[in-house]
């Protein structure tokens, strides 16, 4: 558990809180009725077909966006670490589902915050609330970025080019030829569409 002033500095270097000081987001925290809760792994934060309001932070652990299908598959759509937002495109859209579920991939901390509280104009007009939604728009668009990556990996039509396509981009990314993912190797699969018994015998 962070106390009050770590749990500041940590946020401060999020890339929703990015540029606002430390002792002011407390009080943009309040702004936002901001509320913490913990979820076990495996557990459901939330489902396919509900609509929200929030945005969750991840404090701790790891979050997925799981899309289950009619035959039995699912894929990953989305993963989501410490220090990073989900759920804004949602909540920023009356009416609109969610198309998967968002679950814990461990024991995970997640601070939520209302949305619409962000998107209003601030009484204050204070430029903290400002930065926030600059920062809102740099998040929304390095996720679109993030989703034209993904379907230029399964636009290959064999298991081997998407692995390796994956790979080359997070080499890139990382600048190094020795790094991590952060998929283990049945997430990888969901993630590129592919089945994992096929992707273990690639060579």
């Amino acid at each position: 558990m962070f106390s009050d002033f770590s749990q500041e500095q940590f946020l401060s270097h999020t890339e929703l809180f990015s540029h606002i000081a430390p002792e002011e987001i407390r009080s943009v925290l309040f702004c936002l009725g901001a509320i913490e809760k913990t979820y076990e792994k495996g557990e459901t934060i939330y489902r396919a077909g509900q609509m929200i309001t929030d945005i969750g932070m991840v404090l701790s652990g790891s979050v997925n966006m799981v899309v289950n299908f009619v035959e039995g598959d699912s894929r990953i759509f989305g993963h989501f670490e410490a220090g990073e937002a989900f759920g804004e495109n949602y909540a920023a859209i009356e009416n609109r589902e969610l198309i998967g579920d968002i679950v814990a991939m461990e024991k995970t901390r997640v601070l939520f915050m209302d949305l619409r509280r962000v998107m209003q104009t601030c009484s204050r007009n204070c430029s903290s609330h400002n930065q926030l939604n600059l920062n809102l728009l740099h998040i929304a668009a390095r996720k679109n970025l993030g989703l034209s990556s993904r379907m230029l990996h399964i636009s290959y039509k064999s298991i081997r080019e998407r692995v390796v396509s994956y790979l080359s981009e997070q080499a890139m990314l990382q600048d190094t030829r020795v790094f991590s993912i952060p998929f283990d190797r049945q997430q990888m699969a969901d993630y590129l569409g592919v089945d994992r018994s096929q992707m273990s015998f690639q060579r």
